[in-house]
């Protein structure tokens, strides 16, 4: 880097090597230019490290379920509707990730790594900031927003400190989600990938051992839970600032970046805050769905539940392979190259669909086997499965929708993914959840149709915006 923080120009990109070389130069973090090595190792090495990261994301939601699961229904459903009111936090934490990758991938695109490092300090202290109520409100509320989720009073009274822990540590979350934006935007997914691996590690050790004590340790329950989740993810964040201090890779904060910068900070805010809408529309409409299946009691929420981690489990991988297509459309785009730029999304879209249609033919095999490792309370397991084959039948469309929103994400537009979402959303899927579900008598299945119908519209109307191009000039 020369002393104005631009980075002096590189020579070509030497020959592809070969596959399994490439994956192994993906997961150790190898360092290329994205702007100019081969499309497909450059979709390569990016998605490979996404995907795991996004798969360890997932596992979070998996193992606790499974554990906790041991503890019946009503622990399940609790975890159930904290994960929907928790999805508020996610939607924050993700439009801000959205805008943050954005914004630093444009930057690397343009050769400025100073400047991508400023825009990371930025979105650092905005989640810090949005972090603090949200966690007051969390821990002195836990209880009344249990209610406003349709909880019952037994349930709680036996879930409503989970809950607390859960909201009240959403920092922890939203740093996980901010920083490893920095580092995909930068290309450097591998460090994503190893701050999620050693949070799943904690969370996975210390399930069991807090939830159902261990010698001198007592069984704490849903509350062990609770304590295991938020500190594997304190850990995984504390390894994700040693390495931004670490100077090390592409992004490193230094002291005179530790600033307030007036100018990158509002146009942060500016690409975001529509990005934070476009997962919070997306967000309340679950919240919504949610509130239609526990009309129909205990055992249909917590098979929605179950449901809904498995699906989130196979659909965050593929959401990896999004993020390497939002990394490759916003250095592409910073660089000045539209065409390899857009290639680069069409390429992507045609792997996550195979990867998901592979998927989708896996749960119409063996989609109660899978349910039942969760639970084998047989009601909650009917549910759970209806839901899996139900939803999957979407998942070829799911896959390109998804791949496509990301890159409008990672051009900066975030506008048109949030008209997007607002009208296959509300306009949609809601309204056709609760028709079907109660005036049609369909029932709990009635959502699952929903949530299949919308994600096929979604992906569809995403198609044709796209190819209309506009994203192509976004300014950020």
């Amino acid at each position: 880097m020369n002393s104005d923080g631009q980075i002096p120009s590189v020579a070509p990109p030497a020959p592809a090597r070969g596959f399994w070389r490439d994956v192994r130069a993906s997961i150790s973090g190898a360092q290329i230019d994205y702007t100019r090595a081969t499309l497909s190792r450059a979709i390569l090495l990016l998605s490979i490290p996404m995907v795991l990261e996004m798969s360890m994301q997932s596992l979070f939601g998996v193992v606790d379920v499974f554990f906790v699961g041991k503890l019946g229904a009503e622990a399940v459903a609790v975890v159930g509707m904290t994960d929907s009111l928790l999805t508020l936090v996610f939607a924050v934490a993700i439009g801000l990730s959205m805008g943050t990758t954005a914004m630093v991938a444009r930057r690397v695109g343009e050769g400025d790594r100073r400047s991508a490092a400023l825009a990371a300090v930025q979105a650092i202290g905005l989640g810090v900031g949005i972090s603090i109520p949200l966690g007051a409100v969390g821990l002195l509320y836990s209880a009344d927003l249990l209610a406003l989720m349709g909880a019952s009073r037994e349930l709680i009274a036996g879930g409503s400190t989970f809950t607390a822990i859960i909201l009240g540590s959403n920092l922890v979350v939203m740093m996980l989600f901010l920083i490893n934006a920095v580092f995909r935007g930068a290309g450097e997914p591998a460090i994503s990938m190893r701050a999620l691996w050693i949070a799943n590690i904690i969370n996975m050790l210390l399930d069991p051992l807090l939830i159902f004590g261990w010698g001198p340790i007592p069984a704490l329950g849903l509350t062990g839970a609770a304590v295991a989740t938020t500190t594997g993810r304190g850990i995984g964040v504390a390894y994700q600032f040693y390495r931004l201090s670490g100077g090390r890779g592409r992004i490193a904060i230094v002291a005179d970046e530790l600033r307030i910068d007036r100018a990158v900070l509002a146009r942060l805010i500016r690409v975001s805050a529509i990005g934070v809408l476009q997962f919070l529309i997306s967000t309340a409409s679950f919240l919504g769905l949610i509130r239609i299946v526990a009309i129909f009691g205990e055992a249909a929420l917590a098979g929605y539940t179950i449901a809904v981690r498995v699906i989130v489990f196979v659909l965050l991988p593929a959401w990896g392979v999004g993020n390497a297509a939002a990394t490759l459309v916003g250095q592409n785009l910073g660089a000045g190259d539209t065409r390899r730029a857009e290639r680069a999304v069409w390429i992507t879209g045609w792997i996550n669909m195979v990867f998901l249609a592979l998927v989708a033919l896996g749960f119409l095999v063996a989609a109660e086997q899978v349910v039942r490792v969760f639970s084998d309370d047989e009601i909650v397991v009917a549910y759970a499965t209806d839901c899996l084959l139900i939803v999957s039948a979407s998942y070829v469309f799911w896959a390109y929708g998804m791949v496509l929103m990301m890159a409008f994400n990672g051009a900066g537009d975030t506008t048109t993914p949030t008209w997007i979402n607002l009208l296959v959303f509300w306009v949609l899927q809601i309204p056709l959840a609760y028709g079907l579900a109660l005036p049609l008598g369909m029932g709990p299945r009635g959502v699952f149709i929903a949530i299949a119908a919308a994600q096929t519209a979604l992906a569809l109307v995403s198609l044709v915006v796209f190819r209309q191009g506009r994203w192509k000039s976004r300014v950020i």
